[in-house]
């Protein structure tokens, strides 16, 4: 089969898309790229205030649709959870490390930052971990690509910047982490370090072929994650956390809320039996009990009436 695959033109969404090309290659399939710039790309002004949900999606989707390309690799954090019709997640394979990583030029940890350090991030959810670490620091907007953030901090403009370990491994830039945090210290985004593969609902042929690349724990656990996210209606820039993972005979959920002042965190922990996450539509029904569970303690108080908005691009 012929697959023409759509992807942005960063380096980290240009591995995503070779390395999803190298898999279906292997199973004898030919892939075709499709380079398409997003609003998200071109735009320089904060994310929260450049547009909106799916600034980095909507591009590709719509090239889904019209059928220029056949094929999208996301990063799963970026996807909004609500798809667009006629489109479907077909596949999701084995995800990275999902935690976020500290890198500086001069200091071994976020610890070690003197008083009033800046430190650089796109995201509320990192900014509202960080102040609640180290509320003495100045949390300044970045935006760029990975190597453009490594550069902001490399000319001095920023004491540490904050990206995703996955981004950094999946570049060979790990030798740039300083410290990697703990999903104690920091909780990372919903889908943070997974891959999403979207196609067009109709095209069952690649949909079956998709199928072979689907790691199905990760798979459930972002469902889990995302059906959270998408009950809470919080969008992808509101100050909200939760990681995922199965261990075994069991399937564990972390999620932390905070409010957009940063004053306030909801945190909660979830096991459950292995057996009720074996299929999609389980997974759902776990993150929706999630969901209202937290609804229950206060957290959609915290973030409700928050317009949804995105978070980092390229896994950074």
């Amino acid at each position: 089969m012929h697959i023409r695959l759509g992807t942005r033109q960063s380096q980290l969404a240009l591995w995503q898309a070779n390395h999803v090309s190298s898999l279906l290659e292997q199973e004898g399939h030919s892939v075709e790229l499709v380079k398409i710039t997003t609003s998200g790309d071109v735009s320089t002004t904060p994310l929260g205030a450049s547009g909106g949900i799916g600034v980095f999606t909507k591009e590709i989707q719509r090239a889904l649709l019209d059928k220029t390309c056949d094929l999208a690799v996301h990063s799963l954090k970026d996807l909004p959870t609500e798809l667009v019709p006629g489109l479907v997640l077909a596949s999701v394979p084995d995800r990275e490390d999902a935690a976020d990583a500290f890198l500086s030029v001069n200091y071994s940890s976020l610890l070690d930052l003197p008083e009033g350090a800046k430190i650089g991030t796109g995201s509320p959810r990192r900014k509202a971990q960080l102040l609640r670490l180290r509320p003495d620091l100045e949390v300044m907007d970045i935006r760029g690509n990975v190597d453009t953030r490594i550069r902001k901090l490399d000319t001095t403009e920023y004491d540490a910047i904050i990206l995703a370990c996955a981004g950094l491994h999946r570049l060979q830039l790990s030798n740039r982490v300083t410290h990697r945090f703990s999903f104690d210290e920091m909780l990372p985004a919903v889908g943070q370090a997974a891959l999403g593969l979207e196609t067009r609902e109709e095209d069952e042929e690649l949909r079956n072929a998709l199928m072979k690349l689907d790691h199905l724990s990760t798979h459930l656990a972002v469902v889990i994650e995302r059906t959270l996210l998408r009950v809470m209606r919080a969008g992808c820039l509101a100050p909200l956390a939760a990681h995922s993972v199965f261990d075994g005979e069991t399937v564990r959920l972390t999620a932390r809320v905070f409010s957009m002042d940063y004053s306030e965190m909801i945190e909660q922990y979830w096991s459950w039996p292995a057996t009720r996450a074996s299929n999609i539509e389980q997974a759902a029904l776990l993150g929706t009990e999630a969901a209202r569970d937290l609804c229950e303690l206060g957290a959609d108080e915290l973030i409700h009436g928050e317009e949804e908005t995105e978070e980092s691009s390229d896994d950074s």
